[in-house]
């Protein structure tokens, strides 16, 4: 499957996900300094951000693959976390009173936006310029991990494609080498270092 292709499925998978939270769920705790709506409203720029960024059109790329935005993004500056957090809460306050059907309108945005893009362009976002698909595929990640968060936070049951899963693993796999993380990953994904993961 192709990488738009599999974005806009990833991106259904959270908006069916988010039509199932019940309506006292939504001020649970969600994810560090947010709550079930913060997170869902960070969640949902994983598509809004894919509109801002396409009519920026720089010369060149800075980072060469999903990895590298990855990568540097665990990098960044702290501060700038915190500036993630706040915008998830002000994204979380815009969803309303129908978050599902406002996401449903974000994802068919996308859908028109790309509709008229031709080959795979190169655009400039948070953290520099990048192949749009390279892009998307950051998008996947970032909607396969929050919607785990979601289904954790809520006690729902995450329905995500397994291609989605699969290209999360190996971005974030690549990323981890990046970082010169490669063997804290394997101990972790080996069940070491005190990791409760297990295969089976």
């Amino acid at each position: 499957m192709d990488t738009p292709a599999l974005f806009f499925d990833t991106a259904e998978a959270f908006v069916a996900l988010v039509s199932e939270i019940p309506h006292d769920a939504w001020d649970r705790l969600g994810l560090g300094v947010w709550d079930v709506r913060s997170l869902v409203g960070h969640t949902a720029r994983a598509i809004t951000t894919v509109t801002d960024y396409l009519p920026h059109r720089p010369d060149a790329v800075e980072l060469g693959s999903a990895a590298e935005y990855l990568a540097a993004g665990f990098r960044s500056d702290p501060a700038a976390h915190a500036a993630v957090a706040a915008r998830g809460v002000a994204a979380g306050h815009e969803l309303g009173d129908e978050p599902a059907e406002v996401i449903e309108t974000m994802i068919e945005r996308v859908r028109a936006s790309l509709a008229s893009i031709e080959d795979d362009p190169i655009i400039e976002v948070r953290l520099g310029a990048m192949r749009l698909n390279d892009y998307l595929e950051t998008r996947i990640v970032e909607l396969v991990v929050h919607i785990s968060d979601i289904a954790a936070a809520t006690g729902l049951t995450a329905h995500l494609p397994s291609a989605a899963l699969e290209r999360t693993l190996q971005v974030i796999t690549a990323a981890a080498l990046l970082n010169d993380r490669g063997i804290a990953a394997v101990r972790q994904l080996s069940g070491r270092d005190g990791s409760t993961f297990d295969l089976m």
